[in-house]
Protein backbone atom coordinates (compact mmCIF):
# COMPACT_ATOMS: atom_id res chain seq x y z
CA UNK A 1 0.00 0.00 0.00
CA UNK A 2 1.53 3.93 -0.60
CA UNK A 3 0.46 6.82 -0.17
CA UNK A 4 -0.01 9.67 -3.30
CA UNK A 5 0.07 13.17 -2.37
CA UNK A 6 -1.05 16.02 -4.64
CA UNK A 7 -0.21 19.24 -2.74
CA UNK A 8 -1.77 22.60 -4.54
CA UNK A 9 -1.76 26.00 -3.74
CA UNK A 10 -5.49 25.75 -2.31
CA UNK A 11 -5.79 22.17 -0.94
CA UNK A 12 -3.90 18.89 -0.65
CA UNK A 13 -5.53 15.70 -1.82
CA UNK A 14 -4.18 12.42 -0.28
CA UNK A 15 -5.19 9.06 -0.88
CA UNK A 16 -4.33 5.13 -0.26
CA UNK A 17 -3.56 2.89 -3.51
CA UNK A 18 -2.89 -0.65 -3.46
CA UNK A 19 -1.36 -1.23 -6.87
CA UNK A 20 -3.80 0.46 -9.42
CA UNK A 21 -6.89 0.30 -7.04
CA UNK A 22 -7.44 3.41 -5.10
CA UNK A 23 -8.09 1.97 -1.10
CA UNK A 24 -8.52 5.28 0.69
CA UNK A 25 -9.54 9.24 0.15
CA UNK A 26 -9.42 11.23 -1.37
CA UNK A 27 -8.98 13.43 1.54
CA UNK A 28 -8.53 17.24 1.31
CA UNK A 29 -6.52 19.21 3.57
CA UNK A 30 -6.15 23.18 3.26
CA UNK A 31 -2.60 24.02 2.30
CA UNK A 32 -0.56 25.91 5.06
CA UNK A 33 2.87 25.66 4.42
CA UNK A 34 3.78 25.89 8.07
CA UNK A 35 2.27 22.83 8.86
CA UNK A 36 4.78 20.37 10.82
CA UNK A 37 5.79 16.49 10.17
CA UNK A 38 3.69 16.07 13.31
CA UNK A 39 0.86 17.74 12.28
CA UNK A 40 0.14 15.63 8.50
CA UNK A 41 1.33 12.27 10.30
CA UNK A 42 -1.78 13.15 13.33
CA UNK A 43 -4.10 14.47 10.95
CA UNK A 44 -3.34 11.60 8.17
CA UNK A 45 -3.31 8.72 10.99
CA UNK A 46 -6.90 10.41 11.96
CA UNK A 47 -8.52 9.87 8.59
CA UNK A 48 -7.31 6.66 8.06
CA UNK A 49 -8.29 5.21 11.27
CA UNK A 50 -12.04 6.93 10.74
CA UNK A 51 -12.41 5.76 7.12
CA UNK A 52 -10.03 1.98 7.35
CA UNK A 53 -8.28 0.21 9.66
CA UNK A 54 -4.98 1.60 7.36
CA UNK A 55 -1.85 2.45 9.89
CA UNK A 56 0.43 4.61 8.76
CA UNK A 57 3.01 1.93 9.64
CA UNK A 58 1.48 0.20 6.57
CA UNK A 59 2.43 2.66 4.22
CA UNK A 60 5.25 1.30 2.23
CA UNK A 61 5.67 4.16 -0.09
CA UNK A 62 4.57 8.34 -0.88
CA UNK A 63 4.63 10.01 -4.41
CA UNK A 64 4.86 13.14 -3.80
CA UNK A 65 3.28 15.86 -6.38
CA UNK A 66 3.75 19.21 -4.83
CA UNK A 67 3.61 22.64 -6.37
CA UNK A 68 4.24 24.81 -2.81
CA UNK A 69 7.81 25.35 -1.80
CA UNK A 70 7.02 26.04 1.60
CA UNK A 71 5.20 22.36 2.33
CA UNK A 72 8.23 20.45 0.84
CA UNK A 73 10.32 19.79 3.93
CA UNK A 74 7.70 18.56 5.89
CA UNK A 75 5.93 16.58 3.33
CA UNK A 76 8.97 14.75 2.06
CA UNK A 77 9.77 14.47 6.24
CA UNK A 78 6.70 12.68 6.54
CA UNK A 79 7.62 9.88 4.43
CA UNK A 80 11.42 9.56 6.14
CA UNK A 81 8.92 9.70 9.42
CA UNK A 82 6.98 6.52 8.63
CA UNK A 83 10.16 4.86 7.17
CA UNK A 84 8.16 4.94 3.40
CA UNK A 85 10.10 5.26 -0.03
CA UNK A 86 9.38 8.71 -1.39
CA UNK A 87 9.18 9.55 -4.87
CA UNK A 88 9.15 13.16 -5.55
CA UNK A 89 8.03 13.62 -8.80
CA UNK A 90 9.58 17.20 -9.72
CA UNK A 91 12.51 15.35 -9.53
CA UNK A 92 11.81 13.16 -12.05
CA UNK A 93 11.20 15.39 -15.06
CA UNK A 94 13.46 13.42 -17.26
CA UNK A 95 12.57 10.39 -16.26
CA UNK A 96 9.32 9.28 -16.57
CA UNK A 97 7.11 7.62 -18.94
CA UNK A 98 6.12 10.48 -21.00
CA UNK A 99 8.39 13.09 -22.45
CA UNK A 100 8.33 16.71 -21.74
CA UNK A 101 8.52 18.52 -25.13
CA UNK A 102 8.81 22.44 -24.07
CA UNK A 103 11.88 24.49 -23.73
CA UNK A 104 12.02 24.11 -19.67
CA UNK A 105 10.76 20.99 -19.03
CA UNK A 106 12.38 21.98 -15.18
CA UNK A 107 9.85 24.36 -15.12
CA UNK A 108 6.74 22.19 -15.84
CA UNK A 109 4.33 21.68 -13.18
CA UNK A 110 4.71 18.01 -11.33
CA UNK A 111 0.82 18.33 -10.79
CA UNK A 112 0.72 18.64 -14.52
CA UNK A 113 2.98 15.49 -15.21
CA UNK A 114 1.22 13.66 -13.07
CA UNK A 115 -1.88 14.86 -15.21
CA UNK A 116 -0.15 13.56 -18.57
CA UNK A 117 0.99 10.35 -17.04
CA UNK A 118 -2.36 9.84 -15.93
CA UNK A 119 -4.31 10.73 -19.17
CA UNK A 120 -1.76 8.47 -20.89
CA UNK A 121 -2.38 5.53 -18.50
CA UNK A 122 -6.23 6.11 -18.53
CA UNK A 123 -7.63 7.61 -22.23
CA UNK A 124 -4.59 7.91 -24.02
CA UNK A 125 -3.86 10.78 -26.65
CA UNK A 126 -3.79 13.07 -27.95
CA UNK A 127 -5.58 14.83 -25.57
CA UNK A 128 -6.84 18.47 -24.08
CA UNK A 129 -6.49 18.21 -20.03
CA UNK A 130 -7.88 20.50 -18.56
CA UNK A 131 -7.53 21.06 -14.85
CA UNK A 132 -9.56 23.88 -12.50
CA UNK A 133 -7.74 24.46 -9.77
CA UNK A 134 -6.03 27.72 -8.34
CA UNK A 135 -5.02 28.01 -11.83
CA UNK A 136 -6.99 26.83 -14.80
CA UNK A 137 -4.58 24.54 -16.91
CA UNK A 138 -4.71 23.67 -20.39
CA UNK A 139 -2.30 20.40 -20.89
CA UNK A 140 -1.85 18.94 -24.76
CA UNK A 141 -0.36 15.31 -24.74
CA UNK A 142 0.11 14.10 -28.49
CA UNK A 143 -0.61 10.52 -29.64
CA UNK A 144 2.20 8.85 -27.83
CA UNK A 145 0.94 10.72 -24.37
CA UNK A 146 3.89 12.98 -24.08
CA UNK A 147 3.43 16.51 -22.94
CA UNK A 148 3.58 18.71 -25.95
CA UNK A 149 2.45 21.97 -23.90
CA UNK A 150 0.33 24.11 -22.34
CA UNK A 151 -1.94 27.10 -21.24
CA UNK A 152 -2.58 28.50 -17.20
CA UNK A 153 -5.08 30.93 -16.77
CA UNK A 154 -6.46 32.18 -13.60
CA UNK A 155 -9.03 30.06 -11.61
CA UNK A 156 -12.35 31.01 -11.86
CA UNK A 157 -12.19 31.53 -7.90
CA UNK A 158 -8.94 33.69 -7.94
CA UNK A 159 -10.95 35.72 -10.80
CA UNK A 160 -14.09 36.12 -7.96
CA UNK A 161 -11.82 37.26 -5.28
CA UNK A 162 -9.62 39.60 -7.81
CA UNK A 163 -12.79 41.18 -8.58
CA UNK A 164 -14.25 42.32 -5.17
CA UNK A 165 -10.67 43.27 -3.85
CA UNK A 166 -9.68 45.20 -6.74
CA UNK A 167 -13.07 47.15 -6.92
CA UNK A 168 -14.19 48.80 -3.55
CA UNK A 169 -17.91 48.40 -4.32
CA UNK A 170 -18.44 44.76 -5.73
CA UNK A 171 -18.73 42.21 -2.85
CA UNK A 172 -16.96 39.00 -2.33
CA UNK A 173 -19.63 36.25 -3.98
CA UNK A 174 -19.97 32.83 -4.09
CA UNK A 175 -18.55 31.08 -7.48
CA UNK A 176 -22.05 29.63 -8.69
CA UNK A 177 -24.10 29.32 -12.00
CA UNK A 178 -26.39 32.28 -11.99
CA UNK A 179 -30.22 31.71 -13.41
CA UNK A 180 -29.56 34.10 -16.26
CA UNK A 181 -26.81 34.96 -18.50
CA UNK A 182 -27.30 38.85 -18.25
CA UNK A 183 -27.80 39.92 -14.48
CA UNK A 184 -30.39 41.65 -12.78
CA UNK A 185 -28.32 43.07 -9.81
CA UNK A 186 -24.50 43.19 -8.93
CA UNK A 187 -23.81 39.15 -7.65
CA UNK A 188 -25.62 37.79 -10.48
CA UNK A 189 -23.43 39.89 -12.85
CA UNK A 190 -20.46 39.18 -11.34
CA UNK A 191 -21.21 35.37 -11.23
CA UNK A 192 -22.57 35.74 -14.71
CA UNK A 193 -19.27 37.35 -16.07
CA UNK A 194 -17.19 34.62 -13.84
CA UNK A 195 -19.17 31.23 -14.70
CA UNK A 196 -20.15 32.35 -18.41
CA UNK A 197 -16.60 33.50 -19.13
CA UNK A 198 -14.94 30.63 -18.01
CA UNK A 199 -16.71 28.64 -19.95
CA UNK A 200 -16.45 30.70 -23.04
CA UNK A 201 -12.67 30.52 -21.81
CA UNK A 202 -12.77 27.04 -22.01
CA UNK A 203 -14.71 26.44 -25.41
CA UNK A 204 -12.49 29.30 -27.05
CA UNK A 205 -9.32 27.69 -26.14
CA UNK A 206 -10.00 24.34 -27.00
CA UNK A 207 -10.78 25.56 -30.37
CA UNK A 208 -7.90 27.44 -30.50
CA UNK A 209 -5.42 24.41 -29.56
CA UNK A 210 -7.58 22.24 -31.94
CA UNK A 211 -6.61 24.36 -34.83
CA UNK A 212 -3.30 24.88 -34.06
CA UNK A 213 -2.71 21.44 -33.38
CA UNK A 214 -4.33 20.36 -37.11
CA UNK A 215 -6.10 17.21 -35.72
CA UNK A 216 -9.24 16.02 -33.24
CA UNK A 217 -7.93 16.01 -29.64
CA UNK A 218 -10.12 14.07 -26.98
CA UNK A 219 -11.02 16.83 -24.01
CA UNK A 220 -10.24 15.95 -20.07
CA UNK A 221 -11.79 17.74 -17.58
CA UNK A 222 -10.50 17.35 -14.22
CA UNK A 223 -9.57 19.36 -10.96
CA UNK A 224 -12.11 20.46 -8.09
CA UNK A 225 -14.07 22.96 -10.22
CA UNK A 226 -14.50 20.28 -13.41
CA UNK A 227 -17.84 18.76 -12.40
CA UNK A 228 -19.59 23.09 -11.54
CA UNK A 229 -19.04 23.80 -15.41
CA UNK A 230 -19.56 20.88 -17.09
CA UNK A 231 -23.24 20.92 -17.19
CA UNK A 232 -23.50 24.09 -19.55
CA UNK A 233 -20.67 22.95 -22.53
CA UNK A 234 -20.17 19.79 -24.23
CA UNK A 235 -16.16 20.24 -24.99
CA UNK A 236 -15.48 17.78 -22.43
CA UNK A 237 -15.11 14.03 -23.81
CA UNK A 238 -14.26 12.63 -20.65
CA UNK A 239 -14.47 13.79 -17.17
CA UNK A 240 -11.73 12.00 -14.22
CA UNK A 241 -11.78 13.93 -10.72
CA UNK A 242 -9.25 11.86 -9.87
CA UNK A 243 -6.84 12.13 -12.96
CA UNK A 244 -4.16 13.24 -11.44
CA UNK A 245 -4.15 10.52 -8.40
CA UNK A 246 -3.94 8.07 -11.10
CA UNK A 247 -1.20 9.68 -12.38
CA UNK A 248 0.68 9.92 -9.14
CA UNK A 249 -0.06 5.88 -8.98
CA UNK A 250 0.98 5.05 -12.51
CA UNK A 251 4.17 6.80 -11.31
CA UNK A 252 4.69 4.88 -8.19
CA UNK A 253 4.21 1.69 -9.91
CA UNK A 254 6.99 2.31 -12.15
CA UNK A 255 9.49 4.25 -9.98
CA UNK A 256 8.60 3.33 -6.65
CA UNK A 257 10.39 -0.45 -6.29
CA UNK A 258 13.35 1.40 -7.79
CA UNK A 259 13.59 3.79 -5.00
CA UNK A 260 12.57 1.36 -2.38
CA UNK A 261 15.69 -0.64 -3.70
CA UNK A 262 17.61 2.35 -3.63
CA UNK A 263 16.93 3.08 -0.03
CA UNK A 264 17.57 -0.14 0.97
CA UNK A 265 20.80 0.36 -0.57
CA UNK A 266 21.36 3.69 1.05
CA UNK A 267 20.81 1.81 4.37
Amino acid sequence: MFLVIDMGNTNGVFALFDDERMTGGPWRLATDGRRTVDEYAVWLQGVMSLKGNARLADLQGVVLSNVVPASQAALTGLARAIGASLVDVEALAGQLEIRVLVDRPEHVGADRLANAVGAKVRHGGPAIIIDFGTATTFDIVDADGNYTGGIIAPGPQRAVEALASAAARLPPVALERPDSVIGKATIPAMQSGVYWGYIGLVEGLVRRIRDEVGQPLKVIGTGGLATVFARDTDVFDIMDPDLTLAGLAAIWRRHGPAAAAGAGAEA
